[in-house]
């Protein structure tokens, strides 16, 4: 099971890219959750740095990404241009052009490919915060022109083929990376004609025999120092919510509930971030 971090770009005050009202930080949302639902169903640990339209700092985003540990980090985003209509395609941009964020920025791409969008190829840019600060290969992803009609009409006819294909892109990487995990999940997945229907529903997804139900808990602290978790835990668990320590790779990580759907976690990740809490969703595979 791999960690996988999907940070959907922007949102809050900052709306990124704009045209005709459409606004990048409400388009990347969607897709990342749908993403991020097909990874999980494929047995892989997502967290995200969003859910809801909230913003962070790239610095807190990569931050999150760093604290959980996690073995790839996609930064989900639009392009535009100062002339509507007058550029397209897919783009990736990594930290430096090697290893696996190089691997996986191809596979990326290649899928978009299949769909419509021209491939703009990979930059390097080093100066980038949350390429910099991400301690995982990071790759952004700007998927399409927001101010190119034909761009936005492939992402709106073809979205659950979009996030599929990127679904793919990054299972297709990892288990090459680690021959004994389980293909069987990356098989249908490549097969499926019903994926509109599979990830749309509002109800949790059947389960094969033998697999667990993937549950989605909204982390609140990660810490070195059990007493420190501790308190942080008593301190939550006095205002009456239902937290816990889970302990990975010697960091203590405190999580409030296990929710089989997204909507009840978004809510109470919302009602911690009211209260002033620094939070992240995350789910067990």
């Amino acid at each position: 099971m791999a960690k996988i971090v999907i940070d959907p770009g922007h949102g809050g005050n900052d709306s990124g890219a704009t045209y005709k009202g459409r606004r990048e930080k409400d388009d990347v949302l969607r897709l990342g959750l749908e993403v991020g639902k097909l990874l999980q169903r494929n047995g892989e640990d997502v967290y995200y740095t969003r859910v809801s339209d909230t913003y962070n700092t790239p610095l807190e985003k990569a931050e999150m990404g760093n604290k959980v540990n996690a073995d790839f980090f996609l930064s989900l985003h639009r392009n535009s241009t100062n002339t509507a209509n007058s550029a397209n395609g897919a783009g990736a941009t990594v930290y430096e052009i090697s290893g696996l964020r190089e691997e996986m920025a191809n596979e990326l791409l290649k899928g978009l490919e299949k769909i419509g969008y021209p491939n703009r190829g990979i930059l390097s840019r080093p100066d980038a915060t949350i390429l910099r600060r991400t301690e995982m290969p990071t790759v952004v992803l700007d998927v399409g022109f927001i101010d190119n009609e034909g761009d936005n009409a492939i992402f709106d006819e073809k979205f659950y083929q979009l996030a599929r294909e990127i679904a793919l892109a990054i299972l297709t990487v990892l288990r090459e990376k680690e021959p004994s995990k389980e293909k069987d999940n990356l098989e249908n997945l490549k097969n499926s004609n019903s994926i509109e229907n599979e990830i749309t529903q509002d109800v949790p997804p059947k389960l094969e025999e033998g697999q667990r139900q993937p549950l989605y808990r909204v982390q609140v602290g990660a810490f070195r120092n059990y007493q420190n978790a501790a308190r942080f835990l008593n301190q939550l668990q006095n205002e009456g919510y239902p937290a816990f320590i889970l302990l990975e790779n010697n960091i203590y990580r405190i999580q409030v509930g296990a929710y089989e759907l997204l909507d009840n976690a978004i809510r109470m990740e919302q009602q911690l971030r009211s209260r002033g809490y620094n939070t992240f969703i995350a789910t067990n595979g």
